[in-house]
């Protein structure tokens, strides 16, 4: 049985003081949430985020991660840097991320070897763009994400898998559930095909495509989806834990 993972992107927003009201006024709307809670911030906003979690069930994560162990790169943050804060998680390929800081399949890949080396959690972005959706290159596009993205990994045990189609990012459009858990479903089956039957039933695969708390119920209920990847509403401790809370 895959444990849910309900997992909030801030992305780049709230300042240190203002993550700490965030997450004291989440705290208790999920004391007694049933999925694995977590919250993904900006590297500013660790410290204060770890302290500020301390005695509840929120998990602490970071946006990004760099491909090398030091050295060099002017702007990024190692693994060993992260660990040592106390981070757990660690988004990787956010769509974002390959849109506009040039995130390739080769580097996701790069930095998700750091990641697992320093025992830190990926979540693993894919999803295509409106363009390749329109042409019918959905599956080609997951398939080249994933087996490059993942490649030479042989244990997959910490890693989650974010399906998040770029056209449905805070543009208001959602596929359907049905939808979602097809695409969901082709990457599982894939998954299965590469590394094996185990490997697909356990990896968790969440559904990155403005999930709310109007739809959160929804697509939960789907075979193949494991837990959301959370854009604006996890900006707003109410929203954030009506997602987490679908169930209630």
């Amino acid at each position: 049985m895959r444990k849910p993972i309900i997992a909030g992107n801030w992305k780049m927003n709230k300042t240190a003081a203002e993550a700490v009201a965030l997450i004291n006024e989440l705290k208790p709307f999920v004391a007694k949430s049933k999925p694995e809670v977590v919250i993904c911030v900006p590297y500013t906003d660790l410290w204060v985020a770890k302290e500020a979690i301390k005695g509840s069930k929120i998990k602490l994560g970071a946006e990004n991660v760099a491909w090398a162990d030091s050295g060099a790169f002017t702007g990024e943050i190692s693994a060993a840097m992260l660990k040592e804060i106390g981070v757990e998680y660690v988004i990787i390929g956010h769509s974002e991320r390959r849109q506009y800081f040039g995130e390739t399949d080769a580097t996701v890949n790069m930095r998700l070897q750091q990641a697992l080396k320093n025992d830190l959690k990926p979540i693993v972005c894919v999803g295509e763009t409106l363009e390749e959706r329109e042409k019918n290159k959905t599956k080609k596009v997951l398939k080249k994400q994933i087996l490059e993205g993942l490649k030479d990994v042989s244990d997959f045990t910490n890693i989650v898998i974010a399906y998040e189609p770029v056209w449905a990012i805070g543009t208001g459009k959602t596929a359907t559930a049905e939808d979602a858990n097809k695409t969901i479903g082709f990457i599982r089956s894939l998954v299965k095909k590469t590394w094996g039957s185990e490997v697909a039933k356990s990896l968790r695969i969440q559904y990155g495509g403005s999930m709310k708390p109007s739809n959160a119920k929804e697509l939960m209920a789907m075979r193949h989806i494991d837990g959301g990847l959370i854009g604006g509403a996890a900006l707003k401790a109410e929203d954030f834990a009506s997602i987490v809370n679908y169930k209630g």
